[in-house]
C-alpha cells in the first residue's frame, strides 16, 4: 500500500482553490487526483479554529458588558442627583 506525498505548495494551491475561488472540495479533489478526505484535512488545517474565534468574541463581549455597566452606573447616579435637585427646587419657598 503506497501513499502519495504532496508538496506543501501543492497543498496550499489546492486549499486556495477551495477557499478563495469557491470551488467545491469534490470538484478540486477529482481534478487534482487527491482524496476528498485529504483535501478536507488540508482545508481544516489552515482555517482558524472556531474555539479561538469564540474565545475572542467572548472576551470582546465581556469587555463591552463591563463598559456598559459602568456607563449605566454613571447614568443612574446622574438621574438620582437630578431627582434630588428637582425635589429641592420644587419645594415652595418659606
Amino acid at each position: 500500500m503506497s501513499t502519495q506525498r504532496f508538496t506543501p505548495e501543492f497543498k496550499e494551491e489546492a486549499v486556495r482553490q477551495v477557499l478563495e475561488r469557491g470551488k467545491s472540495v469534490a470538484e478540486i479533489s477529482a481534478r487534482l487526483g487527491v482524496s476528498s478526505h485529504s483535501l478536507y484535512k488540508w482545508v481544516k488545517a489552515v482555517t482558524p479554529d472556531k474555539t479561538e474565534k469564540q474565545a475572542a468574541d467572548l472576551l470582546e463581549a465581556k469587555s463591552e458588558i463591563l463598559k456598559l455597566r459602568a456607563q449605566l452606573r454613571r447614568t443612574e447616579e446622574e438621574r438620582d442627583i437630578l431627582k434630588k435637585a428637582a425635589r429641592y427646587f420644587a419645594r415652595e419657598p418659606e
